[in-house]
């Protein structure tokens, strides 16, 4: 199949290439995000396969179905970029990689947390200018803590399991537990308002949905314990941006630990190093000395790279064959 990929990157280049050895497809890469500037570039291609930050919104997709195209594979798990109500009416079917590697997003977290509490940024920039002060880097041990985990899904079991691994106890939160933790005497599953009141670390492992929009509002961050860490390794619309910057102001959350940020799109994934930051609130969330920002990055091990591109490329096959989509996208966004 013809494969038109959008937003390409090079570190993912050399992982599709080796995957596609067993496949064939006819792959193009284009650094261009896919959006309504960019769906002409798709005209000879039979699939788009995307990523996190592709725009197929509704007028996209329609200059798509106007070319004939036939399939979008997201080389991702999240779909919320995609408008799957008019997917559904262009009949454009819609696959995803649901699972690439739920350890290396579950480890970030982990590391996240260890380096907003411990403080391991600035003792690396200290020894590096010869200042070996101990001043003003003190944490706390994890063991003994409690650790409210918000989704445990396939990257929250696994979260939920090292932090056991440390001595914690986890409080957790989900429509459907997880078989693989409702029996363990240190995990609970409790309703959100308990999880807020007594948990030490918060950690969101959630889907962004209508429900879960800003799921973590000013509302919730009151809720939450004093000096609790908030961790974000899923989607950053998740947590009202505005509201956590108002929250550290005032010292209740005691740090915050980001792998996504609400409006990364145009920021993540770019070299700006030399230029000047347009994004108020992310410069503004950047100024606290507790919070840590890694640039949707939780992906990015070999191992999951690997999982993704061999995902993708097999989910297009089957597609080209005819056969049972098992990662097809059927759910609707309202």
């Amino acid at each position: 199949m013809k494969v038109a990929m959008f937003d390409t990157h090079e570190f993912e280049k050399k992982f599709f290439e080796t995957a596609n050895q067993n496949f064939n497809h006819e792959i193009t890469y284009f650094e261009a995000r896919l959006n309504v500037q960019t769906a002409s570039l798709a005209r000879e291609f039979d699939c788009a396969c995307c990523f996190v930050n592709d725009s197929l919104d509704a007028e996209t997709l329609c200059l798509l179905k106007c070319r004939n195209f036939k399939l979008i594979s997201l080389r991702s798990a999240g779909f919320n970029n995609v408008d799957l109500k008019e997917a559904n009416r262009l009949g454009l079917t819609v696959v995803r990689v649901p699972a690439y590697s739920p350890h290396a997003v579950a480890e970030h977290a982990v590391g996240l947390i260890l380096n907003v509490n411990r403080k391991f940024h600035k003792a690396y920039n200290r020894v590096r200018e010869l200042n070996f002060s101990l001043d003003k880097l003190v944490g706390f041990d994890l063991f003994n803590k409690t650790v409210g985990v918000i989704g445990t899904g396939r990257i929250g079991s696994v979260f939920s399991k090292i932090m056991l691994g440390f001595g914690c106890k986890v409080l957790a939160y989900d429509h459907k537990p997880n078989p693989e933790l409702i029996d363990n005497k240190n995990v609970e599953y409790v309703d959100l308002d308990k999880l807020y009141r007594l948990s030490d670390v918060v950690s969101l492992h959630v889907p962004l949905i209508q429900e879960t929009h800003h799921m973590i509002d000013a509302s919730a961050l009151k809720k939450m314990k004093p000096g609790v860490i908030l961790v974000n390794t899923s989607r950053g619309a998740l947590i009202d941006t505005v509201a956590l910057i108002e929250s550290l102001k005032s010292r209740h959350i005691g740090g915050a630990a980001l792998d996504v940020y609400e409006e990364e799109e145009e920021v993540f994934f770019h070299d700006l190093s030399s230029m000047i930051l347009e994004d108020d609130v992310l410069a503004r969330l950047m100024t606290f000395p507790n919070v840590i920002i890694t640039s949707h990055q939780g992906f990015l091990t070999k191992e999951a790279l690997t999982n993704i591109a061999e995902t993708t490329l097999s989910n297009i096959k089957d597609f080209e064959d005819g056969k049972a989509l098992v990662n097809q996208v059927k759910e609707i966004l309202t």
